[in-house]
């Protein structure tokens, strides 16, 4: 489609002169003899470039090019000033209202179409980096969506424990994933992923992890000769095993994480950590336990092995996982939220329930960054053992 160029001058002579000097280029050309007729047809038309004179009656140049950038219909229109006020100091006052060039008459023809060629091909350019960018953004508005899904919708109903979780990615597709496995009757798997980096590539690397943490994988559970025929994989060697497969080069990303397994008849656990926050255990009327046992990031092939570490809970502990896009929270001031203030928050709110403690986490985020957003993801679980009969 032709690109459209609105002529604005108050000299008929003027006007004649650009449209025939135009006139051999593939545009559809436009008139107005003053500022309220430029106005007018530009609202109308919504033309791809302006030429614009300065002196003119009622409204000059200048108030022209104001008007039409504080509109949005036409903000973004190209605005090339003609005119034969002279001055440097013209120019400036042109450029600065938005205009985009400033050409004084008398003028070149070549020049004219020189400029007008080259302004109708950035404006073309950008229209098709915005549509991509619109393109793009749809793309991640329905890879979030995907991401979300994989993320747990229905979590374990069961009479001894209680579940609850907050998930406020950075970006609209972020490198946290979490869950909490069914391995039977008996058995839970906890686990949380925090992938380096944002957006597309930490997001595909947790939507194949989240793939491979699935019950029927074979990492957590493998087949058994003798009854119930099945065995439940330690925790410590689903990191090594996943150590192996997300090797750093390969990849060019790596994680961290921390899977726990719980007895939900006994409340016996047992966990291992890939670099990950440890995980908070609370107590009633006890000071908390920090689960920090395992190893390093996942992706660096077994430098350093890991680690478990088993622990029994009582009714009325609670663990709260989460990743450190919480700790490391930054408000205005650069100053990061911290594991001790997170730690201390934890304290004064192990006696609610579960969404309370959650909610209350997020409230004073909220309102340590100022309504800031998140620099990284944040990622909160947390599982209350109620009853051990």
């Amino acid at each position: 489609m032709a690109d459209k160029i609105l002529i604005v001058d108050d000299s008929i002579d003027n006007r004649k002169l650009l449209l025939k000097t135009l006139g051999k280029g593939d545009y559809i050309l436009l008139e107005a003899a003053d500022g309220k007729e430029a106005l007018a047809r530009a609202f109308e038309f919504l033309p791809d470039l302006v030429l614009l004179d300065v002196m003119m009656p009622e409204l000059d140049g200048y108030q022209v090019c104001e008007a039409l950038k504080q509109d949005p219909r036409t903000a973004d229109i190209p605005v090339i000033f003609l005119s034969a006020k002279a001055e440097t100091q013209d120019k400036i006052k042109g450029l600065d209202t938005g205009g985009v060039d400033y050409i004084t008459k008398p003028f070149d023809r070549g020049e004219v179409l020189a400029r007008v060629r080259t302004q109708l091909r950035i404006r073309n350019l950008m229209k098709e980096l915005i549509d991509k960018q619109k393109r793009l953004d749809e793309d991640l508005r329905a890879a979030a969506v995907i991401q979300m899904s994989l993320l747990p919708q229905s979590l374990p109903t069961l009479k001894e424990i209680d579940i609850a979780w907050k998930f406020i990615p950075c970006e609209l597709i972020g490198g946290d994933i979490f869950n909490v496995v069914l391995l039977d009757e008996n058995h839970l798997g906890f686990y949380m992923v925090d992938v380096s980096g944002h957006g597309v590539p930490a997001a595909m690397v947790t939507v194949s992890v989240s793939q491979v943490l699935q019950p029927h994988s074979g990492y957590l559970k493998k087949k058994s000769d003798s009854p119930p025929y099945y065995k439940i994989i330690s925790p410590k060697m689903v990191l090594e095993a996943l150590d192996r497969e997300y090797p750093l080069e390969r990849f060019g990303k790596f994680f961290t994480m921390v899977y726990l397994i719980l007895n939900i008849r006994t409340g016996k656990l047992i966990y291992s950590s890939a670099g990950h926050p440890p995980t908070v255990l609370l107590h009633p009327q006890r000071p908390l336990d920090l689960l920090s046992q395992g190893g390093t990031i996942i992706g660096l092939g077994g430098v350093i092995p890991f680690k478990e570490e088993e622990k029994v809970l009582s009714k009325g502990d609670k663990l709260i996982f989460y990743t450190d896009g919480v700790v490391d929270f930054q408000n205005q001031h650069g100053e990061s939220y911290g594991e001790e203030r997170f730690l201390a928050l934890l304290r004064s709110l192990e006696d609610q329930p579960l969404e309370l403690i959650l909610d209350g986490v997020c409230e004073s985020l909220t309102a340590f960054g100022h309504q800031a957003r998140v620099q990284d993801d944040v990622t909160l679980l947390g599982m209350e053992f109620k009853d051990i009969s």
